[in-house]
């Protein structure tokens, strides 16, 4: 009896470890270090990720035209106050690239 209450316990402590840890959904965690080689060429839209709820830092969250193997379009984070990148956002806000809402 006691070890079943035992490993109980030690699976409840699992579970509340695994749940604490949060979940991040489809936030950008850090930012690409290739940000200075962005061109308004390789991108299909972009949108802002803001710093509420799961996510920790504020990005502009790139939808690129190049495909990963799933044929899914690749995305990357970068800095929204480097001056390269506030340039392209004016850019691609001018051409209508900017997505709606987030994309899952």
């Amino acid at each position: 009896m006691r070890f079943q209450a035992l490993f109980f316990l030690l699976l409840l402590a699992c579970m509340y470890l695994s749940l604490a840890q949060g979940s991040y959904g489809n936030c950008c965690l850090r930012y690409s270090r290739n940000a200075k080689k962005l061109h308004i060429k390789m991108v299909n839209r972009y949108w802002m990720q803001e710093t509420d709820g799961d996510c920790n830092i504020r990005a502009v969250v790139v939808e690129l035209k190049r495909r990963d193997r799933n044929n899914k379009p690749l995305t990357i984070c970068v800095d929204p106050e480097m001056a390269k990148i506030r340039i392209l956002v004016d850019l691609m806000e001018s051409l209508g690239m900017r997505a709606d809402r987030r994309r899952p």
